[in-house]
């Protein structure tokens, strides 16, 4: 890390430039010292501009070779702290993680998914083995609406689920995704439907490069008392079970 200690000037006119200059750079220095990277590199910048200027004023082959020196020197750290930032970008991107707590609100699909969603998403893969009972098809129904709204162009919606023993269960959940499979056709939406026996894991794929893992699938919502309740409608406002949520990007993620 560069010391703050610039060479002073002996013209006038850089003088005042020069000590906002030491000052910009002094802060700078601070605030990479307490890591705080992204204001750091904010000065740094500054300061080097300020620098520039009183390198073109001053007529001391001897002192513009010392300016010469520190700028370099501080252009030198700026790019390291560049580098880390964008590091550490990469990083965040790369996995979230997020834990729901019991009865914690404010984890709708769209606060969930919204980093998924975007310009580039034309298929999704949801493989939950209980999109079986009513509200766990609900549920799968809000997430489409999600995809729906977000404007995002999704051709393709694939879903590979689980199907309970009797005869009356599957029955009903085949009718209702099949209501479901011809209500996405009016939005130009594809939906592929899957039944696995031996299926455990909750994922959702996102063919942008997102993937999601929910510990208890899309089924993290607890029940309202009535359809009248708020929260039946906003999931927003809807309470959840405790689960954790693992979010990766497969361009940072080794596989």
């Amino acid at each position: 890390m560069p010391s703050i200690k610039v060479v002073h000037t002996m013209t006038d006119k850089a003088a005042g430039v020069e000590s906002s200059a030491i000052s910009v750079l002094k802060r700078a220095v601070e605030l990479d010292m307490s890591k705080r990277y992204d204001e750091a590199m904010v000065c740094y910048r500054e300061g080097l501009e300020l620098l520039l200027e009183v390198l073109k004023v001053t007529k001391d082959e001897a002192k513009k070779t010392k300016f010469r020196e520190k700028i370099e020197e501080y252009m030198g750290r700026a790019e390291q702290l560049k580098t880390l930032i964008d590091k550490e970008k990469q990083v965040d991107k790369s996995h979230v993680q997020i834990h729901i707590d019991d009865n914690s609100t404010g984890h709708s699909y769209e606060s969930l998914f919204g980093r998924c969603l975007d310009s580039s998403l034309t298929q999704v893969t949801v493989e939950d083995p209980y999109i079986r009972s009513t509200h766990q098809i609900y549920n799968f129904l809000r997430f489409c609406e999600v995809l729906i709204t977000s404007k995002c162009p999704v051709k393709t919606i694939s879903l590979t689920t689980g199907q309970d023993d009797d005869y009356d269960s599957q029955r009903q959940q085949s009718q209702r995704l099949a209501f479901i499979t011809k209500s996405l056709k009016n939005y130009g939406i594809d939906l592929k439907l899957d039944y696995s026996t031996t299926l455990h894991d909750r994922e959702i794929r996102f063919n942008n490069g997102w993937t999601v893992k929910i510990g208890r699938g899309l089924d993290y919502f607890k029940a309202t008392e009535n359809q009248f309740c708020v929260g039946f409608c906003n999931y927003d406002l809807r309470a959840c079970h405790e689960t954790t949520v693992d979010i990766f990007h497969q361009s940072h993620t080794k596989m």
